[in-house]
């Protein structure tokens, strides 16, 4: 799915997306250092310690990602009394635009998890969990400031690390209370049995989670896509977006929306926090107003680069959109191609049904003549093909003075369009060799021909494909362009789509 960097740089109305987070608070350290020796008192490696870092993570670690990606975060859980707690509070406060409120609990620890990593590799993991859930006093607190939180918030998080906060109570409120609202609820799940999230929009467990909730291996498309299916039966859930690590994401909507996105990932350093990421990223969107399709592919996007830091990270929303800019450029490159790249293109259209539009010009340069005309090409068909003449080509065509840009440069501004799917350009004076080799199922020129001065249209109507004739817009012309920036007359025989 193409992703146009400009619209994603605010939100639509220019507002800050509120985001209220609920669950399991967790505090993450990293103890970094480096292995030289294996321990004379049993067969493990020594760290050698070099440095530590304290992260907020969990559900805090989705508030983190809010923030970053400028949305406003509450957040909300237990903690216990404890130094990890305090720590938590003190991190939290050192982050704008993140506003918490944590319950303490003398009953319980905050949950701690102590990752020890040499170079660029964990080697151990230690976890420290509460042994008890909420009571019935903590439960009643939590779904009050819920019902408070929800009326500054614009889409609700539940975060589930089944660490005991987001019992069935606080599920079963939480959800009520958002729907009454009129909120969104997007749910990063831990439980095996997903009608406990009856009532969210959307949920999204990681492949894993979907294996263990469905009871069925999910090894390609198909098999994600029929157990989320399965999981969409037993929830009044609108959709599921599953997180599948080096294959990317999959989203299955109740309403029959498939969408498979590709893993975005160069180079992985560390899948921690990445879920989070998804999640809050997807809901700052959701929250300003962007389709789930959308979100989830920006969201996808951010997963790529935040696997590509240490510790519990987060993307700003900076980043993304220069990652989306530099995905754009390869996407225009890509694009370009000679005839045995096109033919191959055509052969995978071919495969999957889809029908070729073809059309050709010199585009010297481009303006809405041209726009309008490529633009409804398109719409007759599902993939479109622009034959575009060799500097050469044009100058026999032309004259001596043009192409005022060469083929490069117009190659690449054809190929920004995104109703364009490929550029191949031809040395002849017409595109016929083209036409020949790449049999489109659609020809397409402008009104201004006749059918039988269609250079190929004979071909194509005999094998069955069909020549389609476009009205042109008046008043665009390029060598009438051309004419105005010299001071000179444009000549009155010129027309857009016979030579341009």
């Amino acid at each position: 799915m193409s992703t146009d960097p400009n619209r994603f740089s605010r939100s639509k109305d220019g507002k800050i997306s509120g985001i209220l987070i609920v669950g399991d608070i967790m505090l993450d350290r990293f103890v970094y250092g480096s292995v030289e020796r294996v321990s004379s008192e049993a067969p493990i490696p020594v760290l050698k310690f070099e440095h530590e870092q304290v992260m907020l993570g969990g559900a805090a670690n989705v508030a983190s990602n809010v923030v970053d990606f400028g949305g406003v975060a509450e957040l909300l859980g237990l903690v216990g009394n404890d130094e990890s707690g305090h720590m938590l509070e003190t991190l939290a406060e050192q982050r704008k635009h993140l506003r918490f409120s944590f319950m303490r609990s003398t009953m319980r620890n905050t949950t701690t998890k102590v990752r020890l990593v040499a170079g660029r590799h964990q080697i151990a993991r230690l976890d420290t969990e509460p042994s008890r859930g909420l009571d019935e006093a903590e439960t009643s607190q939590l779904l009050d400031k819920i019902r408070m939180g929800l009326s500054r918030a614009d889409v609700l998080i539940l975060s589930d690390y089944a660490k005991g906060c987001l019992t069935d109570e606080v599920l079963r409120g939480a959800i009520s209370l958002a729907r009454e609202a009129g909120i969104p609820v997007i749910v990063d799940p831990k439980r095996k049995d997903f009608a406990c999230y009856s009532g969210a929009t959307l949920i999204a467990p990681n492949l894993h989670e979907l294996e263990l909730a469905s009871g069925t291996r999910c090894g390609d498309d198909d098999s994600i896509v029929t157990s989320a299916r399965v999981m969409l039966d037993g929830t009044t859930a609108g959709a599921i977006l599953v997180t599948r690590g080096a294959q990317g994401m999959s989203l299955v909507g109740r309403d029959g929306c498939v969408l498979h996105l590709p893993a975005q990932a160069r180079q992985v350093f560390d899948v921690s926090g990445a879920g989070d990421t998804v999640v809050a990223i997807l809901s700052v969107l959701l929250a300003e107003g962007f389709s789930i399709e959308e979100a989830a592919n920006a969201a996808n996007l951010a997963a790529g680069l935040v696997v590509e830091k240490p510790g519990t990270a987060t993307v700003t929303r900076t980043e993304l959109i220069g990652e989306m800019r530099r995905r754009q450029e390869h996407q225009l490159d890509a694009k370009i191609l000679t005839l045995d790249e096109a033919l191959g293109g055509r052969e995978d259209w071919k495969s999957s049904g889809q029908s070729v539009v073809f059309t050709n010009g010199c585009f010297d340069l481009l303006h809405p003549g041209h726009v309008s005309l490529l633009r409804r090409a398109r719409a007759v068909g599902d993939r479109l093909v622009v034959g575009l003449n060799s500097d050469a080509s044009v100058r026999r065509l032309k004259g001596e003075d043009r192409p005022v840009q060469d083929a490069t440069a117009r190659s690449i501004v054809l190929a920004a369009l995104s109703f364009v799917d490929a550029v191949v350009v031809f040395e002849e004076d017409t595109p016929l060799k083209l036409i020949e080799a790449l049999k489109p199922d659609v020809l397409v020129k402008g009104a201004d021909y006749k059918p039988e001065d269609v250079v190929g249209a004979d071909l194509v109507c005999a094998y069955g494909g069909r020549l389609v004739l476009l009205s042109l817009e008046e008043g665009h012309s390029t060598t009438g362009i051309v004419a105005r920036l010299s001071g000179t007359k444009g000549t009155a025989k010129e027309s857009p789509t016979k030579a341009e």
